[in-house]
């Protein structure tokens, strides 16, 4: 039997960074979002790259959920409790027991990979305290490279980045947008990380584009967005709710900064 080329989604992902707290990475936005001495649940935590900040500079509690054993062995040195379940399951509050509701649950880098995005968040906000946020890290599907797939005829997936070959949902700004409304959330705080195509591991294919093909692709408001950090609430208590297109980044530049394949400056 031909062995399928098919992209692996059961693949354990054990994703290892550094991160600098005071960047304008993704990593950096989230741990800035969240509030210092809180109560976290981290969802999909991984090898705890941004749980350790949690812990260390936020000095936050932090329960985290992870279904990787070799991550959940790092995790259990500095988190409260690690539980390891699948985040897909459709009662994911029912699998983590007796935990209290959470000042913030997290998802990072993790919604693209699930089967029912929908129905996590769901889950995510049943899990609030009464004053409680949901903080989210999404690659952006919009991206100039991501359009170049499509254009070019070649999706062509990867083992890390905005193709991934693990992703299985992909997210405009509009379907972020969405995906929050249909859990009866509103935004309240959003962070833009921005890369340049040429600054891309498909800097290469880039090039080769008809340079008006560049242009037109590269022109877009959304272009060079390349991983959209939000922190969300239940509508009822948002008292400035925000609409990602009216928040969208400076079209400037800040010097180049490299971290887990992201780069580019604050743009919120």
């Amino acid at each position: 039997m031909q062995k399928s080329s098919a992209p692996d989604l059961n693949v354990f992902k054990n994703y290892s960074y550094r991160v600098v707290k005071d960047d304008d990475s993704a990593a950096s936005a989230v741990i800035r979002f969240v509030k210092k001495e809180s109560l976290v649940l981290d969802l999909g935590a991984g090898s705890g790259a941004i749980t350790k900040h949690l812990v260390g500079h936020n000095k936050c509690d932090v329960v985290a959920v992870e279904v990787n054993p070799a991550s959940v062995k790092k995790l259990e040195k500095f988190c409260k409790c690690v539980h390891s379940v699948d985040i897909n399951s459709a009662d994911l509050p029912k699998l983590l027991g007796d935990e209290p509701k959470f000042d913030h649950v997290l998802a990072t880098d993790v919604l693209e990979h699930l089967y029912d995005p929908w129905l996590v968040l769901k889950s995510m906000k049943a899990m609030l305290n009464d004053t409680g946020s949901i903080i989210l890290s999404l690659p952006h599907a919009g991206h100039s490279t991501v359009v170049m797939n499509f254009f070019d005829g070649d999706i062509e997936y990867r083992e890390w980045g905005l193709m991934d070959k693990t992703h299985i949902r992909f997210f405009g700004l509009h379907n972020i947008q969405q995906l929050y409304a249909s859990a009866g959330l509103a935004i309240v705080r959003v962070h833009y990380v921005l890369r340049k195509p040429e600054d891309t591991e498909f800097a290469s294919r880039w090039k080769r584009l008809p340079e008006n093909v560049r242009e037109t692709l590269g022109n877009r408001p959304i272009a060079n967005i390349w991983q959209v950090v939000t922190e969300a609430v239940p509508v009822e208590r948002a008292e400035q709710p925000l609409q990602m297109a009216d928040q969208l980044p400076d079209i400037g530049y800040a010097p180049k900064r490299r971290l887990f394949g992201l780069l580019g400056p604050k743009a919120v």
